[in-house]
């Protein structure tokens, strides 16, 4: 056998070794960076997670119903003081119900929005006049072409004194020869909508079809 091709080959085999263990050096350390990365911001995760649990203790809550939940969020979560808004069904009949239940008309659910947001900044009597100057709170069973038990408008109070800022605001329309439809009922469970209806116009763009800024107070 010739030399010369034995030394190539044995060089051949050299480099190919060192490149392989280069390669197996690189991945390493990419490997590392994305560890690290990867514990840094499950780390910060946490931190946001407990920060934002510490926080809640200084939120409320209010529920709202004024139609097609979409149009309901769009006004609410761009108030400020508002700190979260998530799209559901309440004051139903039927435990975790799906879009499509809802749509039957027989689950007794409305599409309603909860709103978490701070007192320090905006009080429940002006996110309450918000949810009445974003609908037609004169209709009944339905808001603008969604007609049916679902899109009719309501406010769920969690305790007296959100129940007196909702009638009183009531009384106020009234008093200007508006018929009210708007029914104030206690707070129920609320269901979480699918993920879909979360935070629509904003993932999909546009603007409500049936809700629209009309200033009555």
């Amino acid at each position: 056998m010739n030399k010369s091709c034995v030394n190539i080959g044995y060089l051949s085999y050299l480099i190919n070794t060192r490149m392989k263990l280069k390669m197996l050096f690189f991945l390493s350390a990419i490997a590392g960076v994305v560890s690290a990365c990867t514990a840094q911001t499950q780390n910060k995760t946490m931190e946001q997670n407990q920060t934002q649990q510490l926080d809640m203790t200084k939120y409320k809550t209010a529920v709202f119903a004024s139609g097609c939940f979409w149009g309901t969020e769009f006004f609410l979560q761009k108030t400020e003081g508002v700190i979260s808004t998530t799209v559901g069904y309440t004051g139903g009949h039927v435990d975790n119900p799906t879009y499509e239940q809802v749509c039957g008309k027989k689950t007794g659910h409305y599409e309603a929005v909860e709103v978490v947001y701070d007192p320090a900044v905006i009080s429940y009597e002006q996110l309450s006049r918000i949810f009445f100057e974003t609908h037609d709170p004169t209709q009944a069973n339905g808001q603008g072409p969604d007609i049916g038990p679902q899109y009719r408008s309501a406010i769920f109070v969690a305790d007296d004194a959100e129940r007196a800022i909702a009638e009183k605001l009531i009384a106020v329309l009234e008093a200007k020869g508006n018929d009210i439809a708007t029914v104030v009922l206690p707070a129920a469970t609320f269901w979480p909508a699918e993920l879909y209806h979360q935070d629509y116009y904003d993932n999909k763009g546009g603007t409500p079809y049936c809700h629209a800024y009309t200033k009555r107070f």
